[in-house]
């Protein structure tokens, strides 16, 4: 039967402790700045995260312009509403909202479809 003394114990903790020093003394400390770039980002280097900063830039703009074009779409889809209630028709016109899904699911597939669903809704405001 083997026992395991307290000076056993204490030299398994001094050796741990050993490795856990010379595996630090290795990897260099990331500065406060690569930490925030890299945690907000998900990369594991500071090289994809500036790619990927770069990108969600470009994003960003992107989806400035696309809102944008969604508010004037809303703004032009109120003047058709509008001159065809006033001459006597229906504020929507469903063969229309067909062609538009039709054409959004050809070049997107079924998202795209759901895409054309939330435009024609955002579109259907009240006049």
């Amino acid at each position: 039967m083997t026992t395991t003394t307290a000076e056993q114990i204490t030299t398994a903790e001094q050796i741990t402790t050993a490795e856990q020093i010379t595996a630090e003394k290795r990897a260099p400390e990331k500065t406060v700045t690569e930490k925030i770039v890299t945690e907000r980002t998900g990369a594991r280097t500071e090289e994809a995260a500036g790619v990927i900063s770069g990108a969600r830039e470009r994003i960003d703009a992107l989806d400035d312009r696309i809102i944008g074009l969604v508010q004037e779409r809303m703004a032009v889809s109120a003047v058709i509403q509008q001159a065809r209630i006033e001459s006597g028709g229906r504020r929507v016109n469903l063969s229309r909202e067909m062609e538009i899904l039709a054409h959004y699911s050809d070049a997107l597939g079924k998202p795209g479809t759901a895409l054309a669903m939330t435009l024609l809704e955002l579109c259907r405001g009240r006049v």
